[in-house]
């Protein structure tokens, strides 16, 4: 299986209509049942094995991180809310990932509480006034405008950047 690209190399292109953010909430809900989906049947062994190449994570970690990150997401709707005018800075050494030994949890642990955190995320985002969707706020890192929806997208990017890594580490047993 190729390998998906890096992800802060990655460029987007926020050009679709506002109104796409029902399919995006639709999409960021999905995230957990795919999630639990790629990993069901998997080894223990194969979810916390580190990989030789040059991937930091295992696969469990890689679930893990999903985790780590719904707070960063619900900041950033936070910041919509508020009408901030940058977004909430991300820690991109992923600090929280690497000492949170989620290969010493279960993965049915990582599981749970990503789902509710997605959920409680999702729900709140499904219930607002459809016209926060079009509030921008600068990306602190791409250093480009983005509307919520816009970073509604993003999330769900970076959920099937990490579903692709966990997908390629467990393939490859």
């Amino acid at each position: 299986m190729n390998r998906p690209p890096v992800w802060f190399e990655r460029k987007f292109e926020f050009t679709f209509p506002v109104e796409q953010h029902p399919n995006l909430c639709a999409r960021l809900r999905g995230t957990a049942a795919r999630l639990e989906e790629v990993v069901r049947g998997a080894d223990r062994e194969v979810l916390v094995r580190k990989p030789r190449e040059n991937d930091k994570w295992s696969a469990q970690e890689h679930a893990g991180h999903l985790l780590d990150l719904e707070p960063l997401w619900a900041a950033r709707v936070d910041d919509y809310i508020k009408g901030a005018s940058q977004l909430t800075v991300a820690d991109l050494s992923n600090r929280k990932t690497f000492e949170a030994q989620h290969n010493q949890h279960p993965i049915e642990e990582i599981l749970a509480g990503f789902r509710n955190a997605r959920l409680r995320l999702v729900s709140r985002v499904e219930k607002m006034d459809p016209a926060i969707f079009g509030r921008t706020a600068l990306h602190p890192r791409l250093k480009t405008p983005m509307r919520l929806v816009d970073h509604l997208y993003f999330a769900a990017e970076h959920d099937d950047h990490h579903l692709a890594q966990i997908w390629g580490l467990i393939s490859a047993g």
